[in-house]
């Protein structure tokens, strides 16, 4: 019969007994571990005790096996796996507690927080630190120090004292009256008995303290309760007029918890309300096509270039609301879309002198994709993005405000949040859309350690706003578009409950905890989103080629437009309302600016005859010849600029009208007026006193009016602030885990004594002695250790088999390494031989 395998001594033993999925497993759940990759096991281990690493690591997990780390912080150490159910399951042995501790113990196993067989579990000395009472740092169990903890200062005379007092016999020693009191407090049967004999106020006092905080004050002249308590050691003195509760004491009146609740399974995220799917996808689908109706809105209106950049970057509140006019939208929905636009690379600064915001040469690339694809743009990059428009108009840290498009709007947590909100948005029946309290109470649970608790509820708040705002969600619930999105499929079926091994001895059925799928790869992503635009195109509707036109001089346009008919319609007419149903109204302005464009009436009447359902009412037909006739009846050029027309009258009709006044006119000819004005600022003023000039160039020709598209030079997006270092891929996770266990077996290979090299040092041995030795190996066939000096100057070790010595060069197979490598002799500092086992 075999022996069974000794229990490791160190963390850095038990990870060495992991096979390769274990520590990849490790290096996923805490990929600082691996930045950069450690040189053995031993490194990797004592990086996983450093206390950043083990921070990180506490903040990753969820409420239940976070408060399994915090029952071991108070538990003896090492522990046994019945002490650590006694203090997570309590006297009752709830079964609840008692089938969901495994898989909490095999999550703090699997991140190296906790070490060791069932019958000696260590937690990390770090966490330990981090996680058990002290009166700087209250434990969140409420627990205070043991009975040996707060009686470490205490006189022997005194302790004696509490032990005579309690109807123990005395001591030669304090050690062994502190072992006594303790097992006296740890016994249920001799503490019940003890505590009957108290009178009501005294337990009173011990009732106050026993979730915590354990600590009171006292005066130097107690109470009869408190002094029956004190003389009892029930309460022990910490320092002058302070006394604690016991943690042994406490955990007695609290029938062994360690937790006033436990908390072993996840909150449930409730429903509200359900929909059918199919409402679901088509409301989903309506707000999906109005977000990309509404960032192409906003960047046409920046299209001849935006806002202007603040000096400290970003947009300022003037020009925030002029968007949000101008959207016809809250001031942060505004921000959200800008927000969007700028994640998706549409606008950026331009870079110029006098920076502004513009569109970039993506957005004509954008415009020229179907209405799908370019909604599953702006999802894709709304998905990964850091950026947080809802902390817009905050303060920062140094009390400044946060404006749009600004710094200091990154938040790493911002992906995983989205990423887990929605992912319980999929865990629901389809249609269903959950309490949003609900959402938040899930996401408390599963992080409870964050430091930004309150920014993780706001950013689950903000997801749900922002998933209905571009389209994801429809009526609160996920769409079958959205669901695609996360590369889920189109329905779940519920998992299987579980089963797992408590421990030694029988089974207990184990509360399934749906996993969390991590977040896609680029490449992953960019398939999903394919598969959601395909399942958002036929819920859209189609684009249409006619309008309605009415005789109160509107157009109604009772759906999205074709882009060509849409573009001559923003130029020949004001849009007056937006909905269901986009009315657009005809103005003598309006008809200029197309006429402006080059437009001819001509142009415009067949224009008008072609693409709408209803005949051309007359009044718009008066109204475009009208404008027509009178533009370009005044010429207007460059003097400094000057107006020209066929017609005196016309020009003796300016001359006496007051409102030319600040143009500065006079006349050179009977047809001929001079300006002091420019070109453009007499063009303007001619058209509020009611004309309609033409400008023409120096030739004479009428120059043709067109908007100059402002485009920025080519700008990437904005990168994501990475939570930490990214999760390692397949690959690199091979190749480091296969240079540790290398560098582990150079590290822990035996070595032949040598008294001439101190313990742990690298060999060191002359040029020749070096030569001899490897040319031996050579022959032999054997491994050498190494001390190795990099042309960097990094000294490390290794364990090589020499191949071949020619050249100053030695080939080896290098065993740290795992392949054929060629190195200088003149850098191997020695050699030395390792032993025979």
């Amino acid at each position: 019969m075999s022996n069974p395998a000794p229990s490791p001594r160190s963390l850095a033993e038990a990870l060495r007994a992991r096979d390769d999925a274990s520590l990849g497993a490790l290096l996923r759940a805490r990929p600082d571990l691996i930045t950069p990759v450690p040189t053995d096991l031993t490194q990797l281990a004592t990086r996983a005790g450093t206390r950043a690493s083990v921070v990180r690591a506490l903040e990753r997990l969820d409420r239940f096996a976070l408060q399994t780390a915090e029952a071991l912080a108070v538990a003896g150490d090492p522990a046994s796996y019945e002490e650590l159910r006694g203090l997570m399951a309590g006297d009752a042995d709830d079964p609840t507690v008692a089938g969901a501790l495994p898989r909490a113990l095999g999550t703090l196993r699997e991140q190296a927080l906790v070490w060791g067989e069932d019958d000696r579990l260590r937690l990390v000395r770090t966490a330990r630190e981090l996680l058990a009472p002290s009166p700087q740092h209250p434990s969140p169990t409420g627990l205070g120090p043991s009975v040996q903890e707060a009686t470490a200062g205490m006189s022997p005379g005194r302790i004696q004292e509490i032990v005579g007092a309690a109807g123990l016999p005395s001591t030669h020693d304090s050690v062994s009256a502190v072992t006594a009191l303790t097992a006296l407090f740890t016994d249920r049967k001799r503490m019940t008995a003890l505590l009957a004999g108290l009178p009501e106020d005294s337990l009173d006092v011990l009732r106050r303290l026993v979730w915590g905080p354990p600590y009171g004050q006292v005066t130097a002249d107690p109470a009869p309760r408190l002094r029956r308590l004190l003389d009892l050691g029930l309460l022990l003195p910490t320092a002058p007029g302070t006394v604690v509760l016991p943690r042994e004491v406490a955990l007695h009146l609290r029938d062994g918890l360690a937790h006033r609740a436990t908390e072993p399974l996840p909150p449930g995220v409730e429903p509200v309300a359900t929909h059918r799917p199919q409402v679901v996808d088509a409301t989903a689908a309506g707000q999906a096509y109005t977000a990309v109706a509404t960032v192409e809105e906003l960047l046409k209106d920046w299209d001849e270039g935006g806002p202007a950049v603040l000096r400290a970057g970003g947009l300022s509140v003037r020009d925030l609301k002029r968007t949000a006019v101008a959207l016809d939208v809250p001031e942060p929905v505004a921000a959200f879309w800008v927000e969007l636009a700028y994640a998706a690379g549409l606008i950026a600064s331009d870079g110029e002198a006098d920076e502004r915001y513009a569109a970039t040469p993506a957005y004509d690339e954008w415009l020229e994709q179907s209405a799908a694809d370019r909604w599953a743009q702006l999802a894709e990059a709304w998905l990964p993005a850091t950026r947080t428009p809802g902390l817009i108009a905050g303060r920062d840290n140094k009390d400044r405000t946060l404006s749009a498009l600004g710094p200091g709007l990154d938040r790493s947590a911002a992906p995983e949040v989205r990423h887990r909100v929605l992912t319980l948005l999929a865990g629901l029946p389809e249609g269903t859309s959950p309490a949003a309290e609900s959402v938040l109470a899930r996401l408390r649970w599963e992080r409870p350690q964050r430091r930004e608790e309150d920014l993780r509820s706001r950013l689950a708040e903000w997801t749900l706003s922002e998933a209905e705002l571009l389209g994801v969600t429809g009526r609160g619930a996920l769409s079958g578009h959205g669901r695609a999105l996360l590369g889920l499929p189109a329905r779940q079926a519920p998992a299987a409950p579980a089963e797992d091994p408590k421990g030694p001895g029988d089974k207990l059925p184990v509360h399934h905890v749906t996993p969390v799928p991590e977040p896609l790869t680029p490449t992953e992503q960019a398939v999903a989103t394919a598969a959601a635009a395909r399942l958002l195109a036929p819920l859209l509707p189609e684009p249409l080629d006619h309008v309605l036109l009415q005789a109160d001089l509107t157009a109604v346009a009772p759906g999205p437009l074709q882009r060509p008919l849409a573009d001559v319609l923003d130029v020949l007419a004001d849009v007056e309302s937006k909905g269901g149903a986009t009315v657009y109204r005809f103005t003598p302005g309006s008809v200029r600016r197309a006429l402006d464009a080059g437009r001819s009436a001509s142009d415009l009447h067949a224009f008008l005859t072609s693409h709408s359902r209803t005949p051309v009412p007359q009044p718009l037909a008066y109204l475009i010849d009208d404008v027509a006739r009178k533009h370009g009846h005044l010429r207007v050029g460059a003097a400094s600029s000057y107006v020209r027309c066929d017609d005196d009258a016309v020009l003796n009709e300016i001359l006496a009208d007051k409102r030319a006044t600040g143009l500065g006119l006079r006349r050179l000819a009977p047809t001929v007026l001079a300006a002091q004005a420019d070109p453009t600022a007499l063009l303007d003023g001619l058209r509020q006193m009611g004309f309609a000039p033409a400008a023409e160039s120096a030739e004479g020709d009428v120059l043709i009016a067109r908007a100059h598209a402002h485009r920025t030079p080519p700008r990437t997006p904005p990168e994501p602030v990475p939570d930490g270092p990214p999760v390692p891929d397949t690959t690199l996770l091979s190749a480091a885990i296969r240079a540790v266990r290398a560098g582990d077996l150079a590290s822990t290979a035996p070595r032949k004594e040598s008294p001439s090299r101190p313990a742990g040092e690298l060999p060191r041995t002359s040029s020749a002695e070096t030569l001899a030795t490897m040319q031996a190996a050579v022959l032999t066939n054997e491994a050498l250790w190494i001390g190795y000096v990099n042309a960097e100057g990094s000294a490390s070790q290794r364990v090589i088999a020499p191949i071949r010595v020619e050249g100053g060069f030695v080939t080896a197979y290098d065993h740290t390494a795992d392949e054929v490598k060629t190195y200088p002799l003149h850098r191997i500092t020695g050699v030395a031989e390792l032993a025979d086992d």
